[in-house]
């Protein structure tokens, strides 16, 4: 019944959410650039509120800042100073929060895994582009299906638990049913989005969808041991049915890097 109960909320919310994102990917440049950024805004608040609840405030402006400064950067097309301004950006983050008494470490860290994504997403993006649209999607629509499929089947079907030492409600049979469903959602977008993903032949989208489903259920998992480590049940309450932003999009972060090496890839094998 209560996973019923969180499937509901988990929809409505899905529901209202979704439009946002989709309409602000494909309309792209500027569009996309302020959801991104508004992102920021709401997950750098995450972040300080859960590593340093006591003086969440100052790191949530310098995470925040930090995330705003290296996202702008690749909008404009600069993304190798995007990615060493990342690190710097990291460090300085670093050295404020322990000149307001906070772990320096916490507030680097949070820069660096808020921040890498931010970043590639901007490329994976790369404008109004129309490869950049389908490569976003993907994404998205991996991301999305693994998550809500790995819930599913695992309310379902339960049996052996995945990791229970830092997320004692994930199973192996939600783990499995979220590959399969990214997996397919993969092959999906590559054989039916028009111009496709750019890649010879549909199975590729197989291959993607399970790379990008493996990197979502990986981003779940280790947000789950960042909470433990930080005491908290969920990263923020922004969102029913998920918690927080950050539990909503633990996995398309980690999603969008595995997918970016990805696209990488096939630029390098010069695939058309």
């Amino acid at each position: 019944m209560a996973s019923l109960k969180d499937l509901g909320l988990r929809a409505v919310s899905a529901l209202v959410l979704a439009p946002l994102a989709v309409l602000a990917i494909w309309a792209g440049e500027s569009w996309f650039l302020a959801i991104m950024l508004a992102a920021c805004v709401l997950l750098a608040r995450e972040w300080a509120q859960m590593s340093a609840p006591t003086r969440a405030t100052p790191i949530a402006w310098a995470v925040g800042a930090a995330l705003f400064a290296v996202t702008v950067t690749a909008h404009v097309g600069a993304m190798s100073p995007a990615l060493v301004l990342l690190v710097f950006a990291a460090a300085a983050a670093g050295v404020f929060a322990r000149r307001v008494g906070q772990e320096g470490v916490d507030a680097a860290y949070g820069v660096l895994y808020l921040g890498w994504p931010a970043i590639l997403l901007i490329w994976l993006r790369d404008g109004n582009s129309s490869l950049g649209l389908s490569w976003t999607i993907l994404v998205f629509v991996v991301a999305w299906a693994s998550d809500v499929m790995a819930f599913v089947v695992g309310s379902l079907l339960k049996g052996p638990k995945l990791w229970p030492r830092y997320s004692p409600n994930k199973t192996w049979s939600g783990f499995i049913g979220g590959l399969v469903a990214g997996a397919l959602a993969g092959w999906v977008i590559a054989a039916f989005i028009p111009g496709g993903l750019g890649v010879p032949d549909p199975i590729w989208g197989l291959a993607l969808g399970l790379a990008g489903a493996s990197a979502t259920m990986a981003g779940d998992l280790w947000e789950s041991a960042l909470k433990r480590r930080f005491g908290v049940k969920d990263a923020g309450g922004l969102i029913p049915g998920h918690g927080g932003l950050l539990d909503r999009v633990d996995g398309l972060m980690f999603a969008a890097v595995v997918l970016a090496g990805c696209r990488l890839l096939t630029m390098s094998l010069a695939v058309p």
